[in-house]
């Protein structure tokens, strides 16, 4: 149980209270938040598991990879219709979402995905998560699904 002088010592200095009268968390709390936003969606874990392979991508090769492990087929198997429901998801909620917390940013000219700032701490989460959580997602997204099929 944490009393309130540990409270107060993670609580920055510099806070206030809010209008309602309450201390806010302390700030390592807060900086989860944009973790469990980052990975609560399965696109999104998929999206932030190919960063690991390279910080940087087209959105049309992200729509690609992410339909091919959703149906479990190679990505030159991936139909046009695939592809596009995947990308029209990525494009209007997902991408947005990662954009929002700081973790990918997003060039609409190039339509190119690379990591920002808060990448580096969701991709630490997502590696000590995955490898129980989410092993077989993490599989087909950082393998090749042209080799195994």
């Amino acid at each position: 149980m944490v009393d309130d002088h540990e409270w107060d010592d993670e609580v920055d200095a510099s806070s206030e209270r809010s209008s309602t009268g309450q201390r806010p968390p302390p700030q390592a709390i807060l900086e989860l938040d944009h973790v469990y936003e980052a990975l609560g969606h399965p696109r999104r874990r998929y999206l932030c598991y190919t960063l690991l392979e390279d910080s940087e991508w087209s959105l049309n090769d992200l729509a690609t990879k992410i339909a091919a492990w959703e149906t479990d087929t190679p990505e030159h198997a991936v139909s046009e219709l695939q592809q596009e429901r995947v990308y029209v998801s990525l494009y209007h909620a997902h991408v947005p979402k990662l954009v929002d917390e700081d973790v990918i940013a997003f060039d609409e000219m190039t339509e190119t995905i690379t990591t920002d700032q808060n990448a580096g701490q969701v991709l630490a989460a997502l590696q000590g998560m995955g490898a129980s959580l989410d092993s077989n997602q993490e599989t087909h997204a950082r393998g090749d699904m042209d080799d195994e099929k």
